[in-house]
């Protein structure tokens, strides 16, 4: 099981290494395990203002705190690597110290960012309508008033 300075020494090593960091493979588990621990423990505390109480009280919050840094950082690489995915076409630095869920998110990024730059470059060409988009038949059942379109033009009114 992971403790506090574990813990500590995780974020630390991630916040001051470029690459991200190999871990555990059953890191998010342990450190949801640590936390239930410490709130278990926070909650069994009969006198609040004990020393004891006020200290496990504490060290939750930055275990809480720490572990939120810890995903930031990781979320931070995680944007970098996609955008350097994208621009190189190569995918494979970093990507096996990535988490089962990191991935998902990683390869989701870049293939929104590779969509995003086809229909950039679909539009750079000249091509006016958006993929995806296609004319449909629409009938009224009743009177509509000018609106605008997708497109900003005015269109209508229609009877």
């Amino acid at each position: 099981m992971i403790g506090y300075n574990d813990l500590y020494e995780t974020v630390r090593k991630e916040k001051y290494n470029e690459v991200l960091q190999q871990l555990p493979k059953n890191f998010i588990e342990d450190v949801s395990e640590f936390l239930k621990t410490q709130r278990e423990g926070t909650a069994n505390e009969s006198d609040f203002f004990a020393d004891s109480a006020v200290k496990s009280k504490k060290q939750l919050e930055n275990s809480i705190s720490l572990f939120r840094e810890l995903m930031r950082l990781r979320k931070k690489k995680i944007l970098n690597l996609t955008f350097i995915a994208t621009e190189t076409g190569i995918m494979k630095r970093d990507y096996e110290n990535l988490l089962p869920f990191e991935k998902e998110a990683f390869d989701s990024l870049v293939r929104t960012f590779e969509s995003s730059d086809k229909e950039l470059t679909r539009m750079m060409s000249g091509k006016r309508e958006p993929q995806g988009l296609k004319s449909k038949m629409i009938i009224f059942n009743q009177s509509v008033e000018q609106f605008v379109d997708m497109y900003g033009n005015l269109t209508g009114p229609y009877a």
